[in-house]
């Protein structure tokens, strides 16, 4: 038995609301996959739920490529990615990004989180922090790099930034709460060491920002 005051569509119900309400004024959506690999049914679905609710409203949706792994991605598959939307008959127009376009801003971002106490540089092996980590059942250690001064923590970002050290020899990571619950939450890595060729950025950078710290 279906309910009649359940919506059809609740995504275009909440977009008539807030734009009858002036929350908003336009109507701006994005499809933002990652060049890492060919497109599936489930993002050509999403494809057509963004580009096509965008143009519903007379809107945009932006293209945005989540690039901050250049180890998996590739100018073959952005290529392809950007061919397949065509194909479905949808068109970014000028409104094509990238994250690494961003770069700059998302690196001063990490050294502010230094300078306010909220990031250090861990010297611990992947597998000391996997460990450190803890589950479900247990609680997080604390990195002996944790104490690290504020000024320390500045040089050894710089000194990463600009080349000084090997990939996996140092990680910059968010500090937050070793004892959380959120697993995700005990001092989350945010930037790593990888000297690779970046599809948009050449060899600009031998850090990178990992996924989530980039939609912070």
């Amino acid at each position: 038995m279906t309910d009649k005051n359940v919506t059809e569509n609740f995504i275009t119900h909440t977009i008539d609301e807030d734009l009858a309400s002036n929350k908003h004024r336009k109507v701006v959506t994005r499809f933002p996959p990652e060049p890492n690999g060919y497109l599936h049914i489930g993002h050509a679905k999403a494809i057509c739920l963004n580009f096509g609710v965008a143009a519903d409203y007379q809107g945009a949706c932006h293209l945005r490529f989540d690039d901050t792994n250049p180890e998996k991605e590739s100018k073959e598959y952005a290529l392809a990615i950007q061919q397949d939307i065509k194909w479905l008959g949808f068109d970014w127009q000028n409104k094509k990004f990238h994250a690494s376009d961003y770069f700059d801003q998302i690196y001063a971002f990490a050294e502010q989180l230094i300078e306010k106490g909220l990031a250090y540089v861990d010297d611990q092996t992947p597998e000391e922090i996997r460990e450190n980590r803890g589950d479900f059942n247990r609680s997080g250690v604390e990195s002996p790099f944790r104490i690290r001064s504020v000024e320390e923590n500045l040089t050894e970002f710089r000194a990463m930034k600009a080349g000084e050290f090997t990939d996996g020899s140092k990680v910059l990571r968010a500090k937050i709460d070793m004892q959380s619950g959120n697993i995700n939450m005990r001092d989350p890595v945010i930037y790593r060491i990888k000297r690779m060729h970046h599809i948009n950025t050449g060899d600009e950078w031998c850090i990178y920002p990992m996924y989530d710290f980039t939609h912070c």
